[in-house]
């Protein structure tokens, strides 16, 4: 099955999700562009496996990127365009922001196409 749009890729875990969650000021100017290289730069880190992400009409956002190892997100953090993001978005485009990294030890999904779903699966 190909991954829908919208969805990252599900590889064979363990792997890391790291979990941006975020609330935009009305500040737009530059946002666009910037998120748009960001999901492009990222894109082309070692160990990145995909992103996923939403937000609101209240502001209220969700990001999660995927990534093979927590050395891969630390290198990511590093990474020198995306700390000028970083820190555009503390001074023009967020009111308020939550990180968290998180193990994943278990993925699964489930597709129409695929039939009816299996309990506890």
């Amino acid at each position: 099955m190909t991954t829908p749009p919208g969805f990252a890729p599900r590889p064979q875990p363990p792997y890391f999700a790291v979990i941006f969650t975020s609330r935009r000021t009305a500040v737009d100017e530059g946002y666009g562009p910037t998120a748009e290289r960001m999901m492009e730069l990222a894109a082309q880190q070692p160990g990145y496996l995909g992103v996923e992400s939403a937000r609101g009409a209240d502001g209220l956002g969700i990001t999660v990127s995927y990534w093979r190892a927590l050395e891969d997100i630390a290198a990511w953090r590093r990474q020198l365009e995306h700390a000028d993001a970083r820190d555009a978005g503390r001074a023009r485009w967020y009111t308020h922001y939550e990180l968290r990294i998180a193990r994943v030890e278990r993925a699964y999904g489930w597709d129409a196409a695929d039939g009816p779903a299996e309990l506890n699966a």
